[in-house]
């Protein structure tokens, strides 16, 4: 058993499937938990691990035999919120930060292979992946600054999705978050009255930066993969697999290429994928209509697009280009484009 220190009497515990915020004296607490949600005082809030080989019909027949067996493990039989995922708790993450006389502490556990768009259409086959935090204030909020400290920390969660560019499973378009995410906030209830919790407040501004940091970390200890995709891992993602850009390519005369013949064209110049991933990222804005208004014409603007320049080797000799204080992309195509119209005296 793995024990640590998150406040006065509230302790963190880890037990085989079963993450526990504990305190002693008692937290009261507001989720969304499958058992015992709502606004509840209760003496610890329960993460459950379902256990490899459950399968998924057996815990939606009985997820309450699941949480109860669980919770045994810990002596609990009451006064408790347990909510379930199918991430691996030793996954966690915790991140704590202090500001004045209160702190916040998140534990989090994150999967999102089953990632999807709040508001799209669903067609849910199965059910993997979950995003679950616990949000410990440890201080004393009203009800509703506990209400919006629960809606900040889901913001917070969304935005480490967007951090990965993860995908909806369903439409490719930016999840925010898994199908059955969980998020409790609990208090310890102890000193002076905090009444604000959303993003710009003390208090915000600490579940915002503890729930972001918590789920980042425990997504990439769950799942590293998302890390490390490749670009035609991205493009698969908002539903572009090669084989539907081979078949798409293959209706241009002179352009008929296999998935495997496209493959080694792509993945032979790295700065074409690069132009293919900033390419899908204006699609992004043309689907969304976010276009700027100078791109409006999307026709012709597409097509100059489509002239990829020659990859140049001598992009790192520009002078003073390493002080130039721009993300990298940004400033050399800037660079690339002034230098190029003041070479020819337009």
């Amino acid at each position: 058993m793995e024990v640590s220190n998150l406040a006065d009497s509230t302790k963190l515990i880890i037990r085989d499937n079963v993450l526990a915020v504990w305190s002693d004296k008692g937290l009261m607490t507001l989720s969304s938990a499958v058992f015992n949600g709502g606004f509840k005082n209760v003496k610890a809030v329960l993460n459950v691990g379902v256990p490899e080989g459950y399968n998924d019909r057996s815990l939606h027949l009985d997820p309450i035999g699941l949480i109860t067996s669980s919770a045994g493990k810990l002596g609990l039989t009451k006064d408790y919120v347990a909510m379930l995922t199918a991430a691996e708790i030793k996954n966690y993450s915790l991140v704590s930060k202090k500001a004045g006389d209160f702190s916040v502490s998140v534990v989090a556990t994150a999967g999102c292979s089953h990632g999807e768009s709040s508001g799209e259409e669903m067609n849910v086959q199965e059910i993997t992946g979950t995003i679950n935090a616990i949000v410990l204030i440890d201080g004393n909020p009203t009800e509703s600054c506990m209400v919006a400290s629960l809606i900040t920390a889901t913001e917070a969660k969304s935005a480490a999705l967007r951090d990965f560019d993860v995908r909806s499973l369903y439409s490719g378009d930016s999840a925010t978050g898994s199908i059955t995410d969980s998020l409790a906030v609990a208090s310890t209830k102890q000193g002076k009255t905090i009444g604000y919790g959303g993003p710009a407040s003390k208090l915000g501004k600490l579940v915002g930066y503890c729930a972001r940091k918590a789920v980042s970390e425990a997504l990439i200890k769950q799942e590293p993969i998302w890390a490390k995709r490749t670009v035609l891992d991205r493009l698969k993602e908002r539903h572009l697999p090669l084989k539907k850009l081979a078949i798409e390519l293959s209706k241009v005369e002179g352009l008929a290429v296999d998935e495997n013949n496209l493959t080694k064209i792509l993945e032979k110049e790295p700065l074409h994928l690069a132009y293919l991933l900033a390419a899908v990222k204006l699609d992004d804005d043309c689907k969304n209509n976010l276009l700027a208004t100078q791109l409006r014409d999307i026709s012709q603007i597409s097509k100059c697009f489509g002239n990829i320049p020659r990859y140049e080797q001598d992009c790192s000799e520009v002078p003073n280009y390493n002080s130039v204080d721009l993300p990298p992309f940004l400033k050399y195509v800037l660079i690339k484009i002034v230098r190029d119209k003041l070479s020819k005296g337009n």
